[in-house]
């Protein structure tokens, strides 16, 4: 595959990982498995929070690009959701959206919460890349 397809499926697979992440969110907040622990993660299912993950979640995507990881999908998925994960407790929720290092404004639990949504992201991701490259 050329770089620039390479760029556009990474992207690509990123974008679809953005989507699982959202919907993984929106389930476990409107199933009330966030409430249930605690924690303040309730969106609501709006074109723009699924639009936000979708670019951000297209933008991580390129990690795929790196030659790195490239075993199983599950392994690759949970390394690459690490980068998402650390910029979400350590940067975003401290100093963009005041909840605390790690969101723990929003509950104690929140950084587990926030491992999860990111590893569905991963998982998406890189199963998108691996059936593609087929």
């Amino acid at each position: 595959m050329s770089f620039l397809g390479n760029l556009g499926n990474c992207f690509a697979a990123g974008a679809f990982g953005g989507l699982a992440n959202a919907l993984v969110a929106w389930i476990a907040g409107s199933s009330g498995i966030t409430f249930v622990m605690h924690v303040s993660l309730s969106p609501v299912l709006t074109p723009a929070f699924v639009y936000q993950r979708m670019v951000w979640g297209g933008i991580w995507g390129l990690l795929f690009m790196l030659p790195l990881f490239e075993g199983s999908v599950l392994w690759r998925g949970f390394l690459y959701s690490l980068g998402p994960t650390l910029v979400q407790l350590l940067v975003v929720f401290p100093y963009v959206a005041n909840e605390g290092l790690y969101g723990t404004g929003l509950g104690a639990l929140t950084p587990l919460f926030v491992i999860i949504f990111n590893v569905a992201w991963g998982w998406a991701a890189a199963g998108w890349v691996t059936a593609s490259s087929r």
